[in-house]
């Protein structure tokens, strides 16, 4: 729904006198740490790290961790916007558990539009950043700051995309919750599958 109401407005009903603006102009978008630079200091102070497996599969036993002192910019929680620009080239809203942000990944934020507009406009584009990305001659293909710079985005008046975000963020929302719980069920089942398996949990039947 989300996706079908952006083309509706963005692409299909574009207005004229809507600005033109970079997409990296419409929100900060915040490159990772070197994390292997941050282990652990103690099993207290800890978190695991978000690489773009993790941002595929979610956090597993074998995620790597880091020291939570860090800057708090850094930390990725549940609902955060993330965009892999390197390798894996995918954009999502993080619905996993806290976590420090590695480098090649972005966490996008911004003050001035909401959520659901950097997003989208982010995903409009991605098809175009994954072609540049696998024009590289490199074996890891990514994209640099001036892609984002190149990619233009629309923007409409304040008050338009205040109405717009009246129909866009309880959707967004609503997707945000269901990921959660998908997520919480998926560990729920992976305890218990084994579990089960093995005869050590038994259903009353």
């Amino acid at each position: 729904m989300v996706e079908t109401l952006f083309r509706q407005w963005f692409i299909e009903e574009a207005q004229e006198n809507w600005k033109e603006k970079s997409l990296s102009s419409i929100a900060n978008f915040l490159n990772g740490l070197a994390c292997q630079k941050y282990p652990p200091e103690n099993d207290l102070e800890k978190l695991p790290v978000l690489k773009i497996k993790e941002l595929s599969n979610g956090i597993s036993e074998s995620s790597d961790w880091a020291t939570s002192n860090v800057k708090p910019e850094y930390i990725a929680e549940a609902g955060d916007v993330i965009f892999a620009w390197s390798a894996s080239l995918m954009v999502k809203v993080w619905d996993g558990e806290r976590c420090i942000l590695n480098q090649h990944l972005f966490k996008l934020t911004s003050d001035e539009f909401p959520k659901w507009f950097y997003l989208m406009w982010c995903k409009h584009h991605l098809a175009e950043f994954i072609s540049i990305s696998s024009s590289h001659a490199t074996t890891m293909g990514h994209i640099k700051r001036g892609d984002l710079d190149a990619a233009m985005v629309l923007v409409p008046s304040s008050e338009e995309i205040e109405a717009m975000s009246e129909k866009m963020n309880p959707i967004l929302d609503k997707k945000i919750a269901i990921s959660k719980q998908i997520r919480t069920l998926e560990k729920l089942r992976d305890t218990l599958l084994p579990k089960l398996m093995s005869g050590e949990v038994r259903v009353a039947l």
